[in-house]
């Protein structure tokens, strides 16, 4: 029986929460910061790939931000970026001339960013993608792949109840996913299955006439990074071309970060519109709307876009440095092999130990998986056992290995990881922590 690891104090975060829980809900600003009453923890710094919280326990980070930090937290050049973007002055309602230049590097980078629009967060991002795709097609009606996220708005806050539909059969119930959602937008809401071109096809043949988009992640970044093939979104391609309807493909996560023109370089495809945002400028606040021209020209011309935020100096500076460093370094192929390199030491141990596992996605974001063959979509995802997983997460935290607790994130991987002995230091965590879940999950099983 492996011995138990010393366990992190956390009572400077608990103490905090219960003030913070007086002027905040859930005494936080978003709710997948609230990890429970005892398990919340409120950060001190980040420094590269580790952040230490108010109790001064020190974590290697695979969150980044759910994927911002593609360099590492404070990363000194895109620092010194925006510092010379906050001698600029901040906030015009103005433009600058950075604007253009920025946007002719994601041009460069992506080759359907034809035009480039500018915003703050991935959730205004798809936001304006789908009012110009309505607006192209003259058509409400959106598709979202069952298990993709696309932001905190009401149009995509539905999902396909596959919970039920598994146990009772039909189509899958469509639900909101908060209250609050005005019920006359679930009629605008259609989802498809990943990996199912079949399915999208008879979708589109039935109700082509209300869809203007088509919403597809071809790596889920809120489902463990499980992925499209290359035959499934040439087929979505080529039915978005078929149906007329505009396919939006959402890289808030991937942009940048699992190649220099994002998922679409590794796909060999190209979207209609796409957006993009965590890796923009390294964890400052920036996302980006591009895509074909002539549906980009309807800026000004009937759509509106804009925002009294929009470009600020040091989010446009930092993300100039950002992509300056992804386009023209190594940095990209550095994470990648680190990715790669803590799979295979992950696959080392679960192998001596006989445990079946796989991984699914890119190594900069890969999702870990306890079978031999990944999911290939969400309706895979529920009927596979995650809870290995949801038992090891807390264990690596007290080891001081910071992973999503919530099995469908995946793990993040920066360029400052590979510059200290993260690796080493994660994997010897990683160890442990399979040899106690594997030793709870049997006494758990001999109890009853």
């Amino acid at each position: 029986m492996p011995s138990a690891p010393k366990r992190r104090s956390l009572k400077r975060s608990n103490a905090h929460f219960a003030k913070a829980s007086q002027a905040l809900p859930l005494g936080v600003s978003s709710n997948f910061r609230y990890w429970g009453d005892e398990h919340t923890i409120y950060i001190k710094e980040g420094r590269g790939g580790r952040i230490t919280d108010i109790d001064d326990n020190r974590y290697v980070d695979y969150r980044m931000g759910y994927g911002p930090g593609i360099l590492g937290y404070a990363d000194e050049r895109v620092d010194a970026a925006a510092r010379d973007g906050m001698n600029i002055g901040g906030v015009f309602a103005l433009s600058t001339e950075r604007e253009y230049e920025v946007a002719q590097r994601i041009s460069k980078m992506v080759p359907a960013a034809e035009l480039v629009r500018f915003s703050n967060s991935g959730t205004e991002a798809v936001m304006a993608a789908l009012r110009l795709a309505r607006a192209f097609t003259g058509k409400d009606g959106h598709i979202i792949v069952e298990g993709g996220y696309h932001g905190i708005f009401d149009a995509v806050l539905w999902y396909a109840d596959i919970e039920d539909w598994a146990e009772s059969g039909g189509t899958p119930a469509i639900e909101a996913e908060s209250a609050g959602i005005p019920g006359m937008l679930k009629k605008l809401a259609h989802f498809t299955p990943l990996n199912d071109a079949n399915y999208l096809e008879d979708l589109l043949r039935k109700h082509h006439r209300d869809i203007g988009a088509f919403l597809i992640e071809p790596m889920m970044g809120n489902c463990c990074s499980i992925t499209a093939t290359r035959e499934y979104v040439q087929a979505a391609r080529e039915l978005c071309d078929r149906y007329g309807v505009i396919m939006i493909v959402d890289e808030v996560k991937t942009g940048f970060r699992v190649a220099r023109g994002g998922v679409q370089e590794l796909m060999g495809f190209k979207a209609d519109l796409c957006t993009f945002a965590k890796a923009v400028g390294n964890g400052y606040p920036i996302s980006v709307v591009a895509g074909r021209a002539d549906i980009m020209r309807q800026v000004g011309k009937g759509v509106v876009h804009g925002g009294t935020y929009t470009c600020h100096s040091v989010s446009l500076a930092a993300a100039a440095k950002t992509l300056e460093i992804l386009d023209e370094t190594d940095a990209l192929e550095t994470i990648a092999d680190y990715g790669a390199r803590l799979q295979a030491g992950m696959s080392d141990i679960l192998n001596a130990r006989n445990i079946a596992h796989s991984f699914v996605g890119h190594p900069s974001m890969g999702g870990l998986f306890f079978k031999e063959t990944p999911p290939s979509n969400y309706r895979d995802w529920l009927d596979s056992d995650y809870t290995f997983y949801d038992t090891m997460a807390p264990e690596l935290h007290e080891l001081g290995v910071l992973c999503e607790p919530d099995s469908r994130e995946p793990w993040f991987v920066c360029e400052a990881h590979a510059r200290d002995d993260s690796l080493e230091h994660t994997l010897q965590a990683f160890a442990t922590a399979v040899d106690l879940t594997s030793d709870k999950i049997m006494r758990q099983a001999s109890n009853g």
